[in-house]
């Protein structure tokens, strides 16, 4: 973990906050002095001191809350008039959200201080699903609701392929769930402003396997030991899968006059290429 986003993590600062810090030269690991941000500490083995004063590791927590609406997700934000640290007790100051939910969005809202479920949930190649209730202006036809589900394009990259279940429909508005495993800022908004409908109201209901049930804005909670358990199974799912990526590239060991494998691509690797053995494609210098 680095240096910055411990302290960070375990409520000493935010993390821009933390990045002078360190800077400053104010942070001991081991009794060395250290001044970049980025360099790695083991909460479990180093010993990390700001200001003379030990930073003990917090234990992790897992916050489910239902954002409201005008409240900015993020810790400090000198524009903003209200956040979601106000909404929560001081001593959880240490979580931070996975991912966010802007201004005009309300609905569920993870925030924790476990790094690989944040990673997890919001790192678009694990494909965690997102669902959202929507009401839009007008009435959303057949081919704008294709249209989006194949994707759209935002800022020249087309939007993954999403579900859309039209719920209610009225000649004023039509409300929808759409689910997506993207998140890109505004993404749903933005969608919608692509085939021309406007988003009047946009509430994140679900995230993996979260859900936000019949609770009222502002309110939140602790996760249970069940959801707890779910996350972490996502955690563990996708760490095979990259393990899996992993196995699946070879070296040939720099100066080797012969290739230990007998596919020709694998006999044409120099030394200290790789290739992956399923795309065929090689990495390295060539």
């Amino acid at each position: 973990m680095r240096l910055q986003v411990f302290l960070s993590r375990n409520g000493v600062s935010s993390r821009r906050e933390a990045l002078e810090i360190v800077k400053a030269g104010t942070v001991e690991v081991n009794g060395t002095v250290i001044d970049e941000p980025s360099f790695e500490v083991d909460p479990t083995k180093d010993r990390v001191m700001c200001k003379g004063i030990t930073i003990e590791p917090k234990p992790y927590k897992y916050i489910l809350m239902n954002k409201p609406k005008n409240v900015t997700t993020t810790k400090f934000d000198p524009h903003a008039t209200k956040t979601v640290y106000d909404i929560l007790p001081k001593h959880f100051n240490f979580v931070a959200p996975v991912g966010r939910l802007d201004r005009d969005t309300e609905g569920l809202l993870l925030l924790t201080n476990d790094g690989d479920v944040a990673h997890a949930l919001t790192h678009p190649s694990f494909k965690v699903e997102k669902t959202y209730y929507a009401c839009v202006e007008g009435r959303l036809d057949g081919e704008s609701k294709t249209k989006l589900e194949t994707g759209v394009y935002l800022d020249g990259i087309k939007t993954a392929p999403c579900h859309i279940q039209i719920l209610r429909k009225s000649k004023e508005m039509t409300e929808v769930r759409i689910t997506l495993h993207e998140g890109r800022n505004r993404q749903v908004r933005r969608m919608f402003a692509k085939v021309k409908t406007r988003v009047k109201f946009l509430q994140r209901i679900e995230q993996g396997p979260l859900k936000l049930g019949n609770s009222k804005p502002g309110w939140w909670r602790e996760l249970t030991t069940e959801e707890v358990a779910a996350l972490k199974e996502i955690v563990q799912k996708n760490r095979l899968k990259e393990e899996q990526v992993s196995d699946s590239i070879v070296t040939r060991k720099p100066g080797s006059g012969k290739s230990f494998w007998k596919s020709k691509a694998l006999k044409k690797l120099k030394p200290k290429q790789k290739i992956n053995i399923r795309s065929k494609k090689v990495y390295g210098r060539k």
